[in-house]
């Protein structure tokens, strides 16, 4: 295939792409949003990394997602997009250059969003020493196929193994990888210090909660979680529960607390990092939250979830002993609607926390099972 081909759909069985491992000297990986799911992009970029190790691998994403793939050895470089810092058409463009100028061998789409379809539009202007520049992502609507060279049809499933089953053309296959973010052991000492600040210490068995979502249809009520919280403390007094938020989630945060009437649910004192975060995840025997982020960072630090499901389907869990969703399981589930088409998102508000308790404290007696690979 020329380096310009029409791109071609490959479904199983169909042709591999021929790239010679010794050949390849940098990829690119764009994955630009949300933070879970380039978090859920880290297994597809370690597969690559173990099919081409003399490559550089270069992640383009988001600013904001950069924390969690900071350390990461898989990843040479990461090209940030700042929304602000490139609102000027022109410093736009000089970035999506400075991107494309480094002559990637193959670069690997996982979104195709607009700034994306900039980079690689502009990759073609730079094919790469050796002449052939592989384009791959899922398939693409008829405007986007000019930009790619090949294209494939993703496996249903896990959300991190749909994604590296775009790389099958490559001879690359999920097998069970999770998804990875690594911690120092400065930054696990500083989840410590965290943590005996607000009273928490090794005698207690810690749980990290995340009862936020910006969808309805995504978030178990506050209430719910602190009532949850008192059930579960009251039958083991070790237990301590550390509540996270983020930007403008402090007050759902503290409503959690005051449903709780108890001091061993907490509020941190102030909004995390999302490394500060990680860390204290990987101190947690489990985390329980609804679907969003903090249970792929949990899953990424080896830390056992308990997530409570609404609107979304369990293809966001990882398959394993450790990790495990929770529904009403009511007809309409999976809806997969941000807004509640019946007006009342009963999947959730009918979910008593007293239907999540045993399986709160039956996750906890599983124990942690294998070590986080940060620590």
């Amino acid at each position: 295939m020329t380096n310009d081909a029409t791109a071609t759909d490959a479904a199983p069985g169909a042709p591999p792409i021929a790239l010679d491992p010794a050949r390849v000297r940098r990829i690119l990986v764009c994955q630009l949003r949300q933070i879970g799911d380039v978090l859920l992009s880290t297994p597809a970029i370690h597969l690559l990394r173990g099919r081409f190790p003399g490559a550089e691998i270069h992640l383009l994403t988001e600013a904001k997602a950069v924390p969690v793939v900071q350390g990461n050895p898989d990843i040479a470089r990461i090209h940030a997009v700042d929304r602000k810092a490139h609102r000027d058409p022109r410093a736009q463009l000089a970035f999506y250059l400075d991107v494309a100028r480094n002559r990637y061998d193959l670069l690997v789409d996982f979104q195709q969003l607009p700034r994306i379809r900039w980079v690689l539009a502009l990759a073609r202007l730079f094919p790469p020493r050796g002449g052939r520049q592989v384009r791959l992502s899922c398939r693409a609507p008829w405007y986007n196929r000019w930009l790619y060279t090949h294209t494939v049809r993703p496996l249903d499933g896990y959300a991190a193994m749909s994604k590296a089953s775009v790389l099958r053309p490559l001879g690359i296959h999920w097998n069970g990888e999770a998804p990875r973010m690594h911690l120092a052991p400065g930054e696990l000492a500083g989840a410590d210090a965290i943590l005996a600040e607000h009273g928490i210490g090794p005698e207690h068995v810690l749980i990290t909660v995340d009862p936020t979502h910006r969808r309805d249809t995504r978030r178990w009520p506050a209430e719910h979680f602190g009532r949850l919280a008192a059930l579960a403390a009251a039958g083991n007094p070790a237990l301590r529960f550390l509540v996270l938020h983020g930007p403008g989630e402090l007050p759902e945060a503290r409503a959690v607390a005051e449903a709780a009437g108890t001091p061993a649910c907490v509020v941190t004192r102030r909004m995390l990092t999302l490394r500060e975060m990680a860390a204290c995840i990987a101190r947690a025997a489990l985390h329980v939250g609804n679907c969003s982020a903090p249970r792929h960072i949990a899953v990424a630090v080896g830390t056992p979830t308990l997530t409570i499901l609404g609107s979304t389907s369990s293809a966001w869990t990882f398959p394993g002993p450790n990790h495990a969703d929770l529904r009403l399981g009511l007809d309409c589930q999976p809806c997969n609607e941000n807004t509640c088409p019946l007006g009342q998102a009963r999947c959730l508000t009918d979910l008593e926390p007293e239907t999540v308790l045993p399986a709160l404290m039956a996750r906890l007696r599983a124990g942690k099972g294998d070590a986080a690979p940060c620590a």
